[in-house]
């Protein structure tokens, strides 16, 4: 798919972009998946466990066994709490921004530094729901001044399918988030 087949929402997300020097190239597919941490190759399993939690919740409440649900919201609680813990010591505070929007093919946020356009950068994404990281190359699609500072777009170019689907649900839950505001705004008018 091209990145413009994705659409953006307009979100806030943890991310760090790494800037890379003018002489980097994307890594081949064998480099890229050598290189990418292990808990962001961990976030893409527990993805997986997650759905599979979430059948498994879906067939055990036909039969209404509450206690095993319980039990497995519990412990997927606490994958989510030990996976957050992993993934946070992955972020990189001097590389540290907040996304002004994201989607499966590319991310906007303001820098008070600009990029040069074309410049390549190394993109982890820390996301909330789905509780996930992602590991990516990104290319400085977008520069644009805005006052003192600078809104910066960078599309995807070295991203794992499983992590543009996570990217997708996570783009679909902010959408889901914001009509339901705007219908909770609509109903107490």
């Amino acid at each position: 798919m091209l990145n413009n087949d994705f659409f953006t929402v307009n979100a806030a997300l943890a991310a760090n972009i790494e800037p890379l020097p003018p002489e980097a190239s994307v890594p081949d597919l064998a480099q890229f998946g050598a290189e990418i941490p292990a808990p962001f190759m961990a976030a893409s399993e527990f993805s997986q466990l997650e759905q599979l939690n979430e059948a498994a919740k879906h067939e055990l409440a036909k039969y209404d066994l509450q206690q095993v649900i319980r039990l497995l919201e519990t412990q997927n609680a606490k994958f989510n709490l030990l996976l957050n813990f992993m993934l946070s010591q992955q972020d990189a505070i001097e590389h540290r921004h907040t996304t002004v929007s994201f989607g499966a093919g590319q991310l906007s946020y303001l820098s008070d530094r600009p990029l040069q356009l074309g410049q390549l950068a190394r993109v982890k994404l820390f996301l909330d729901q789905p509780a996930a990281g992602i590991y990516c190359y990104g290319e400085v699609d977008l520069v644009d001044a805005q006052g003192d500072q600078f809104l910066m777009t960078i599309k995807f170019v070295r991203i794992l399918e499983e992590h543009q689907d996570l990217l997708i649900k996570a783009a679909l839950y902010q959408q889901q988030k914001l009509l339901r505001q705007r219908s909770l705004d609509r109903d107490n008018k």
